[in-house]
């Protein structure tokens, strides 16, 4: 009986990632570690599952919902984790005497959510957070935006504006207003006031407090000022109508705003947002939202906020932190929609041709020796046609091909050929490699994108 082939795919919601995207997203990555390395964060990495207890009843209802979790094979309840905050907060509250406060880390890893898919949203996703623990200083808050900003202006996406609020200011709005004990569910729907509109919202806020429509709305209608920074923040006295935490949190934003400006971030790139609420319920006090002003359909980008009472299920010892996590994923639909997502399918600089099969000594000895001055080198494993040989690194977008036969090894040169364009130029390896080598740097720095 012959053997039933099994279909080749992959599960709703997962994916897996081809050479071209595994480089874009490995470059995003790169970048990424170095922005975060330059401000102290240094990285750390955390087991996949944890008990289902660190992880239950830590983000909200519906993360909770999302949760991977299942019995093991030693019968434990464990969960896979849907965020790498969580994780943070348990990892903190062990290792405190290890690591010394403050503490700053990044993580860069993959995380799990049983959620419907959608364009840029998957089940299985990597997040690359930064986080601060140990202290409440509003320099660190400061730095978050900061990072934030040099990340995705490296990253180069055009355009962006990075949206940031104070939960404090929204509940003591609620306070204000005596609706605070239906804080969760109102921030909640809060956060979706760009999704379903004012009035959908306003419904909501009816609907699960009980308050009157003209309350609802006026929560809505408070948090919907617009105007510069500075315009928002001359109205904030207003929005808080007294309340001495809405008043915090205002001071808080003033000296936010203040700090990234006087740090070089652009005013057209910072704005103040009082709708954006955070739907995770462990915020206490600055958040921020990142969005492309090319694309802001796509959602935030990159996201985060102040925890300062995180750490209290796991430690009597308070540790106040904040952060913020890249939407890799978002982000790189967002850059394929934008056109600007590379197709490179192989990160070689120069491939060398196997011209004739006698001569497979001088190839690796070639490559060895372009590869010891820091060039990625490809040497085609078989002697075909020259032609498919180019073909096949047209395909890959190897930018250069060396070809080089009796002929060439004799007189010590080599034919380089740039496939953008099909020019051909000889150079000389009468000095080793090192002509060849500059002239290979030379025509890969000219060919880069400005």
């Amino acid at each position: 009986m012959a053997k039933q082939l099994i279909d080749a795919r992959t599960l709703k919601g997962f994916r897996d990632f081809l050479p071209d995207r595994m480089m874009l997203r490995e470059t995003i990555l790169e970048t990424a570690r170095r922005v975060y390395r330059s401000y102290g964060f240094a990285p750390i990495d955390t087991p996949a599952l944890e008990l289902f207890e660190v992880l239950a009843g830590k983000g909200s209802e519906e993360t909770d919902r999302q949760m991977y979790h299942f019995k093991d094979a030693g019968d434990r309840h464990v969960g896979m984790r849907f965020d790498l905050t969580i994780p943070l907060a348990r990892f903190v509250s062990q290792h405190a005497h290890e690591i010394g406060m403050p503490f700053k880390r990044y993580h860069m890893a993959t995380v799990w959510r049983g959620e419907a898919p959608q364009a840029g949203r998957f089940r299985e996703f990597m997040q690359c957070d930064f986080d601060t623990i140990g202290t409440t200083s509003i320099v660190s808050d400061i730095e978050t935006v900061l990072v934030v900003h040099d990340l995705v202006a490296a990253i180069g996406v055009g355009e962006f504006q990075i949206r940031v609020n104070n939960r404090k200011v929204l509940t003591g709005l609620l306070n204000r207003l005596s609706l605070k004990e239906h804080s969760t569910a109102i921030l909640r729907s809060i956060d979706k006031l760009s999704k379903i509109g004012e009035e959908a919202v306003i419904a909501e806020i009816v609907t699960a407090t009980g308050c009157k429509k003209e309350v609802a709305a006026e929560v809505v209608n408070l948090l919907s000022i617009t105007g510069s920074c500075r315009d928002i923040l001359g109205q904030m006295p207003m929005v808080a109508g007294g309340d001495p935490l809405a008043l915090e949190g205002a001071h808080e934003l003033e000296q936010l705003v203040a700090g990234a400006i006087a740090a070089g971030v652009p005013e057209t790139r910072l704005a103040i947002d009082l709708r954006i609420a955070r739907g995770l319920d462990y915020y206490t006090g600055t958040i921020l939202e990142t969005f492309l002003a090319e694309h802001p359909g796509i959602g935030s980008i990159c996201s985060g906020g102040r925890y300062d009472d995180l750490t209290q299920m796991f430690s009597k010892n308070p540790m106040p932190g904040i952060g913020a996590s890249l939407g890799l994923d978002r982000l790189i639909a967002a850059m394929e929609e934008l056109g600007l997502a590379p197709k490179e399918q192989s990160p070689v600089d120069v491939m060398i041709v196997q011209f004739d099969p006698g001569l497979i000594a001088g190839y690796l000895r070639m490559a060895s020796m372009l590869r010891a001055a820091g060039l990625a080198v490809e040497l085609f494993p078989e002697a075909r046609k020259v032609g498919q040989q180019f073909k096949y690194a047209s395909k890959k977008g190897i930018p250069l091909v060396i070809v080089a036969g009796p002929d060439e090894f004799s007189g010590q040169r080599v034919d380089v050929k740039r496939l953008a364009d099909g020019q051909q130029t000889s150079v000389s390896t009468a000095d080793g490699c090192d002509e060849l080598v500059e002239w290979i740097r030379k025509t890969l720095a000219e060919s880069k994108p400005t």
